[in-house]
C-alpha cells in the first residue's frame, strides 16, 4: 500500500440525513466513539443547532462552514534531517488535510473541556473558532506561529 493516499484510495462518504452535507457527516465520524454513530449524530446535530441559536443565525450549515474556515491550517511544520540537523520546515496545506486537521482540533477541544455534555462542549468550541477564539483556533495561530518562525528554513522543502 502507498505511503501517501491518493485520490483514488480516499472514500467517497455519503452527506449526513439532516443537512445533505459531507462535511458534518465527516465531523459526525471524527466525534464518533467506539462506533457509536448514532449517539454522535445526536451529539453533533444538538451542538450545531445549539450554536446557531446562540449566535442568531439562520443556517446551522453556513455557521458550521464558516468555523471550520476559521480553524483550517494554511501551512504546517514538518521535520527534515539535512545534514545531521533536524529542521522544522514549513509547508503549505492542501484542502483535504485542512479538514482533516480542523476536525481533529475542534473534536479534540471539545473532549478537553469538562464539566457538561459532549454536545454543549461542541457547540462552544464551535461557537469560539466562529468568533476565531477557542482552544482549535489558537493551535492553528501556533501552527502558524511555528510555520512563520522557521520559513527560513523553507529553501529545504523538495
Amino acid at each position: 500500500m502507498p505511503r501517501k493516499v491518493t485520490k483514488k484510495l480516499q472514500r467517497e462518504l455519503k452527506p449526513d440525513r439532516k443537512y445533505s452535507s459531507v462535511l458534518i457527516q465527516r465531523l459526525i465520524n471524527k466525534s464518533m466513539l467506539d462506533g457509536k454513530k448514532l449517539t454522535s449524530e445526536r451529539a453533533v446535530y444538538s451542538a450545531l443547532e445549539q450554536a446557531t441559536k446562540k449566535l442568531e443565525q439562520d443556517d446551522p450549515i453556513a455557521v458550521f462552514e464558516r468555523a471550520l474556515k476559521n480553524v483550517s491550517p494554511n501551512f504546517e511544520v514538518k521535520s527534515r534531517r539535512v545534514g545531521g540537523a533536524n529542521y522544522q520546515i514549513p509547508f503549505p496545506v492542501s484542502g483535504h488535510r485542512q479538514h482533516h486537521y480542523a476536525f481533529t482540533w475542534l473534536v479534540q477541544a471539545a473532549r478537553d473541556r469538562s464539566g457538561m455534555p459532549y454536545s454543549q462542549r461542541l457547540m462552544l468550541e464551535i461557537v469560539d473558532a466562529y468568533n476565531e477564539t477557542g482552544a482549535a483556533f489558537k493551535k492553528k495561530e501556533d501552527t502558524h506561529r511555528m510555520a512563520e518562525a522557521n520559513r527560513a528554513f523553507a529553501h529545504f522543502a523538495r
